[in-house]
């Protein structure tokens, strides 16, 4: 893997949580407003639509980068927008990153042995 796609990685990763957290917030805040007084929907929906705009543009760079299988692609859409499923995004992206990191340094150990 190459620095410019573990970047991509890393930047989907790191608005995936985020983008999560603000989606349940939004949920929560959608139901306060229609049974009490307190209405932040506006607030926590402008703050939604950009981390949300955030994950869908590095989604794409992830996936051009990576070369993903359109499935790859679409599980890792379809995370971004069900409850809970940035969470989930996040996980499997930090666990394919530390798998590729472990793969290239083992492949470096193999052409420094070869070498030698």
């Amino acid at each position: 893997m190459d620095l410019k796609t573990a970047a991509a990685l890393r930047r989907l990763r790191l608005v995936s949580a985020p983008e999560a957290v603000s989606f349940l917030l939004l949920l929560v805040c959608s139901v306060l407003k229609r049974t009490t007084e307190f209405n932040a929907v506006p607030v926590l929906g402008a703050i939604h639509a950009v981390l949300w705009i955030l994950y869908v543009l590095f989604w794409a760079d992830a996936w051009y980068r990576a070369k993903w299988s359109l499935w790859t692609a679409a599980l890792y859409f379809v995370l971004g927008v069900v409850p809970f499923g940035g969470f989930y995004a996040e996980r499997r992206l930090r666990r394919e990153t530390e798998d590729a990191v472990i793969a290239a340094r083992a492949r470096k150990e193999m052409k420094g042995t070869a070498a030698a």
